[in-house]
């Protein structure tokens, strides 16, 4: 599997609200062709200013040792590093929806009041087989589970694209948490003869809703769990001991923790 990542210089070009909850922020540069994403849960790194600073402070010409000499930085003036899926992609243009978590991160808040010229930097794919996609149903899968919360409905709408154009065979089931009913989205859903059941959960009532979901389709599954990593816990493990899922058919990503934000957790990793 292709590892080649560079970073790129990107700019704000516009930006749309989706809702009372999520903002997307279209995204160019002279070099953004470059960035080559694969599509599904496409990820890659965004760094964006510190207030104050008009440019992300990020070491770029340390090479390979960049993150090093990032956590070096003063932790008040280096960039705010966060971790976010592809929505689209078009020529000159790459486009990311921001969960805006209430305005009480520096991300959300950042994207809650950028504008047209704003500049951040990117850290991404340049080869569409990358290291940066977990969404892989492996041979013999005989339908799809997708759970998530509003962190990870990007990478839901990427997933449902991506089975639509190649595997629609594939029945799925998806339980999808949002704040509001006006941050629902519409899904260009994929499944054999229309076999798609797409469920919305107000906050707070995604395990509860999976936990009691009655019969699933038969046949082998594929499971695909992001959003709080608590939450994330909570349905893996009923997966695995009530519903009787195969680990090795179970991909699941903590995009958050409760009571955490991710500087807190990139100083446990250290």
């Amino acid at each position: 599997m292709a590892t080649a990542w560079e970073f790129f210089d990107l700019r704000v070009l516009r930006a749309q609200a989706l809702g009372p909850s999520m903002r997307r922020i279209v995204f160019g540069g002279p070099e953004v062709d470059r960035f080559r994403s694969g599509g599904r849960d496409q990820r890659f790194k965004l760094f964006l200013p510190q207030p104050g600073e008009s440019t992300p402070l990020v070491p770029t010409s340390a090479g390979a040792d960049w993150y090093a000499h990032w956590r070096r930085l003063d932790p008040a003036r280096r960039a705010v590093m966060r971790t976010y899926t592809v929505r689209a992609q078009r020529p000159g243009e790459l486009a990311v929806d921001f969960a805006l978590h209430d305005g009480t991160g520096p991300a959300g808040r950042w994207a809650a009041a950028t504008s047209p010229g704003d500049r951040v930097l990117a850290l991404g794919p340049t080869d569409p087989d990358n290291a940066g996609i977990d969404f892989r149903p492996p041979d013999g899968t005989n339908w799809v589970l997708l759970t998530a919360d509003l962190t990870a409905l990007p990478a839901v709408v990427g997933i449902m694209a991506w089975l639509r154009a190649e595997r629609p065979e594939l029945p799925v089931r998806a339980w999808i948490e949002v704040p509001f009913e006006r941050d629902r989205q519409e899904l260009s859903v994929a499944g054999a003869g229309g076999d798609v059941d797409v469920r919305w959960v107000a906050r707070g009532g995604l395990p509860s809703a999976v936990l009691k979901a009655g019969a699933l389709p038969p046949g082998t599954p594929y499971a695909w769990l992001a959003g709080e990593a608590g939450c994330v816990r909570t349905l893996r493990r009923h997966l695995l001991r009530e519903r009787g899922f195969d680990r090795s058919r179970i991909t699941f990503t903590g995009y958050w923790r409760r009571g955490a934000t991710e500087e807190d957790l990139l100083a446990e990793a250290a």
